[in-house]
């Protein structure tokens, strides 16, 4: 059975030795640290000897140096290979102070928090082309598994996303995009009726709605919607550790969780595109109706003589595109959430925030490019 730690003290012409028996262990050291400290108090060296100690730790080391002070020399310590090793440790640790360094202030400060997301941007640019190269690898075998091995493609799960992604948005994307054609008409013919040309507020909202709105608002509301559900539920099975245990069982992460969503997004996104054409056009045609007495006909007659299905090929054709950042880029904050809560409600909002910014950008680079084209 383990002892209390004790000591005894032999005076000595240089100095006491102090021989320890017990355990000097922090559940068994009680008050001898202390009475060890007042004991030897003033001695210019003191001697240990730990032959009569039965288990020695950190705690009943430190008491030892602490007691002895400046006074102690490791020299002067006798006792089992593995206390002295433990007392030089504890020595080395004793003595060495801790590094305090100012901290920065103003225009340094500044410049830590500059290079520090430099490196930030770098990273993210870096660990961004690892997973789109990770994603095309992935779409190419699969692409060869749909000629020639189709059941390997994982069917249930791409209808399932489609139908979350795409059928179940199709209220808000309407909605949404019926005001906002609603929007428009009323802005543009308060604006033409200035110039007496409230009819040509048709093309205006035909314009609108086909070429930008319709994609635009489709695009914006999936990344709300879609890129943070992706986030959230494959950043869930990160933290659970679920996409691990799919390593080791040899289930490709990017083929079972990726694709799947970046194939239900590239199906969704032109579909419900469409549905915020109609919705637009429709909202416009309602507010023409009702404040500048233009019927139905007269209304689609125009959109088919002077705005034509040019614009809306303009608008659809940046369909793939969108639904492939916003699915990469929800599917990607998912992967890169850590272990902890606060890890997936900041990855989630990155996904949506970045989402957006991309989707404007795109839809601006769009811009430029059909404007150099005279499309």
């Amino acid at each position: 059975m383990e002892t209390a730690a004790d000591f005894k003290i032999e005076p000595g012409p240089d100095g006491p030795t102090v021989s320890l028996s017990g355990s000097w262990t922090a559940d068994r050291l009680g008050a001898a640290g202390h009475a060890l400290s007042r004991a030897v108090a003033g001695a210019p060296k003191v001697a240990f000897e730990l032959s009569g100690v039965g288990r020695l730790d950190t705690a009943g080391a430190y008491a030892m140096i602490k007691a002895a002070g400046p006074a102690f020399d490791l020299e002067r310590v006798r006792g089992r290979p593995e206390s002295l090793r433990l007392m030089k440790l504890i020595a080395e640790a004793a003595r060495s102070k801790a590094i305090i360094r100012p901290t920065p202030k103003g225009f340094h400060e500044l410049t830590i928090r500059i290079g520090k997301g430099v490196f930030d941007v770098a990273l993210e640019g870096f660990e961004t082309m690892v997973f789109l190269g990770h994603l095309l690898v992935v779409i190419g075998r699969t692409a060869v598994n749909l000629v020639l091995h189709p059941r390997r493609v994982r069917w249930p799960a791409l209808v399932t996303l489609i139908e979350r992604a795409g059928l179940d948005a199709i209220p808000i994307v309407a909605v949404t995009s019926f005001f906002i054609g609603a929007v428009i008409a009323l802005l543009g013919i308060n604006q033409l009726r200035q110039f007496g040309a409230e009819v040509f507020a048709v093309e205006l909202i035909g314009i609108a709605v086909l070429r930008e709105f319709g994609i635009v608002i489709t695009a914006v509301l999936l990344a709300g919607r879609s890129a943070s559900a992706f986030a959230a539920e494959i950043g869930s099975m990160k933290m659970n550790q679920e996409i691990d245990a799919m390593q080791v069982l040899g289930v490709d992460p990017f083929e079972a969780l990726v694709f799947p969503r970046f194939g239900a997004l590239l199906i969704s996104i032109p579909l419900l595109t469409f549905v915020a054409v109609l919705a637009g056009l429709f909202g416009g045609l309602v507010v023409t109706w009702n404040v500048l007495g233009l019927g139905p006909a007269f209304f689609l007659q125009r959109i088919v003589d002077n705005v034509g299905v040019e614009n809306f090929w303009v608008g659809l054709s940046k369909a793939p595109v969108m639904a492939a950042v916003i699915a990469g880029i929800g599917c990607r904050q998912g992967m890169e959430v850590g272990v902890d809560v606060e890890s997936l409600g900041r990855r989630v909002t990155a996904a949506v925030v970045h989402a957006i910014f991309a989707i404007i950008m795109i839809d601006a680079a769009f811009a430029l490019m059909y404007m150099e084209l005279n499309l």
